[in-house]
């Protein structure tokens, strides 16, 4: 596991070789595309007389298609045989696409080009399953989302060196693009030597028959995608934002070029900007998410993309320059919101991107990881095909580029409002971390004494209204909480509880019906493995002392057999969720982002169970910070 941050894996053998192959692969792809887009854009290099948006977009959809065509052959492939040695054969296969594109580039020949974009595309499609299946088989889950942020920062970060290295090998040799070829080439020999150094990756189905029907199997895979509605709604989502990020980047050219006035260079300039601003949401997504997998993160990407998506509609000048360069656009600063609505776009982009490929990988069968991957890069091809489809209507239908961009913006909305209706659990964990990520500075200690899975009571002092949620946002794992029936019913609250899977429960003497409930429930939980939280007192505390344990907690351990993790809430009491100076949530604040600890000891065994001792094992964890 590496040490301190996700930026250590790149001294591991397991990760290095496999970033500087993906990140060579893609650079590669977006430097040759970008070359030929380059010059039909601003140099026209034209096809059967159409005119550039039409070739421009028709280049973004033939690019897609393999994806469509042989992703569930792709994901065969890597299921059956060892991925490092597959990477291998498929960089072997850039290399020959690569000597047949410098033909292409020599006899200025669009169609061949075409043909070598779509070669392209399915060298692309061969990687993508490989790329994603591979990782938690070199990484451990406790580095899946900082390793996915890295493999997104990279690929962003290829595409924009691809489209400046591009941009410039076409503007400083118009007329010798053997040159370009000659780079094209020479990238994709490093990608193969890259792959080289990836350590084995033994196939998970060896005995796999491959189903070389590409329509049978592509249905197939979609299905078996279904089979877990979570990892399928984040299929869907991370098809979205393809759709979304496919309709921005396929019309910067022409953006650049009719709506802002700016040259080549300042059609670069947006691409690095976009570009950056991914790479960094998808390195801070680690950061933010307390190197746990946070898919609060999704509905908070969506919302920025959202909002600065529209707002880039408003920034946009109302009358173009003429032919201005980057530096000349720099220097005005009736630009500088745009180029901010850019960055953004790409940082939320990371931030909605980046958890959903790592709760792919971590609920995925590792059996059956490399088909759901296909599956994602199949419905990743069909929303961004669609994309170039829609794009070409709308802008023959008489919409400016500006009014298409805030069109897709707005489809944002009702997009996100179904995919978390879908799977609320998206959004209540988004409300989670916003209301522990800014109301609190929540510090850890001893959660490593939470198991990885497996069935166990976890037991915690109560202060506040916020503590489930503090604790559902500290703990990798889905928590069940059982907690007072009016709580469960608090208004916002009773909503991150429902979908949280939280058990109401009542004293025996006001419901006893409603106490039996809560304990087959919970006894169901530990049956399956989950982890279940009580507050053995009962009630939250009025005074900010413990109150006595009540002895259900020892009933419902001893019935699962699960063993007890006492925990302890340091530093919520005087919070406007407790009770202390007044009813709780009805007094003025007092303190804001304070410091708030969250600390776990080791597991006391049902064999050593003690109801006076459990208390004290909390009471000692908490110490005198209420």
């Amino acid at each position: 596991m590496h040490d301190n941050n996700q930026f250590s894996l790149f001294k591991q053998r397991r990760f290095l070789p496999l970033f500087t192959t993906q990140f060579l692969g893609a650079f590669n792809d977006n430097l040759f595309k970008s070359t030929m887009l380059v010059m039909i854009t601003f140099f026209d290099l034209g096809f059967a007389g159409l005119d550039a948006p039409t070739l421009v977009n028709a280049a973004a959809g033939i690019f897609i298609l393999p994806f469509f065509l042989f992703s569930a052959t792709a994901g065969q492939l890597a299921e059956k045989f060892d991925k490092a040695t597959l990477a291998r054969w498929i960089k072997l296969l850039e290399i020959a696409i690569m000597l047949l594109a410098s033909i292409g580039f020599i006899y200025r020949s669009v169609a061949l080009l075409m043909g070598c974009l779509f070669l392209m595309g399915v060298h692309s499609t061969l990687f993508g399953p490989l790329k994603y299946s591979i990782l938690p088989q070199y990484l451990s889950e406790q580095e899946l989302l900082g390793g996915n942020g890295l493999i997104e920062m990279g690929t962003f970060v290829a595409i924009l060196l691809g489209q400046i290295g591009g941009t410039l090998l076409v503007e400083r040799n118009p007329d010798n693009v053997a040159v370009v070829a000659a780079a094209c080439i020479g990238v994709a020999i490093l990608g193969y030597l890259s792959s080289r150094a990836m350590p084995p990756a033994p196939p998970q189905a060896n005995d796999l028959k491959i189903n070389w029907n590409i329509f049978t199997e592509t249905w197939h895979i979609i299905r078996l995608s279904r089979r877990n509605l979570t990892v399928f709604h984040s299929l869907m989502g991370i098809s979205w934002f393809w759709f979304f990020g496919a309709v921005y980047l396929t019309q910067l050219p022409t953006y650049a070029k009719e709506v802002l006035g700016g040259n080549a260079e300042v059609y670069t300039l947006l691409v690095a900007l976009f570009s950056v601003g991914v790479g960094a949401g998808s390195a801070l997504c680690e950061v933010l998410s307390g190197r746990k997998i946070e898919v609060g993160l999704v509905p908070f990407g969506s919302i920025g993309m959202c909002i600065f998506g529209i707002d880039l509609y408003f920034a946009a000048p109302l009358s173009p320059a003429a032919g201005i360069g980057a530096m000349a656009f720099l220097h005005n600063v009736a630009h500088w919101r745009l180029m901010a609505d850019f960055t953004l776009l790409g940082i939320f982009g990371g931030f909605f991107i980046v958890p959903l490929y790592a709760l792919i990988q971590l609920r995925s069968e590792p059996e059956y990881r490399s088909r759901i991957i296909a599956a994602n890069n199949i419905l990743n091809s069909c929303f961004m095909v669609v994309s170039a489809v829609v794009s070409i209507l709308i802008l023959h239908a008489g919409a400016s580029i500006p009014h298409l961009l805030l069109i897709v913006a707005l489809m944002n909305i009702p997009v996100a409002f179904y995919v978390y209706g879908l799977q609320p659990e998206f959004l209540m964990r988004f409300l989670v971390w916003i209301a522990t990520h800014t109301m609190y500075r929540v510090k850890h200690e001893g959660l490593q004494n939470i198991p990885e899975e497996g069935a166990a009571v976890l037991i915690c002092n109560h202060v506040s209204f916020m503590d489930a949620l503090v604790i559902g946002g500290a703990i990798r794992r889905p928590v069940r909480f059982v907690m007072d029936h009016r709580i469960f019913k608090i208004p916002l609250l009773s909503f991150i509880f429902r979908t949280a899977g939280a058990i109401p429960i009542a004293p025996a003497k006001e419901d006893p019906a409603m106490k039996e409930r809560a304990f087959i429930k919970v006894q169901e939980c530990l049956s399956n493995g989950e982890l279940v939280c009580i507050f053995p007192e009962g009630k939250i505390t009025y005074d900010g002392e413990m109150g006595p344990f009540k002895p259900g907690v020892i009933e419902i351990a001893q019935r699962s057999n699960a063993p007890v993790i006492p925990m302890a809430l340091r530093g919520l009491w005087g919070s406007f969720f407790s009770r202390k100076d007044g009813t709780a949530m009805l007094k003025m604040p007092r303190r804001i982002w304070s410091r708030i600890t969250l600390v776990a000891s080791t597991p006391v065994p049902v064999t050593e169970l003690d109801l006076a001792d459990l208390q004290t094992r909390v009471g000692t964890l908490r110490g005198n910070e209420k």
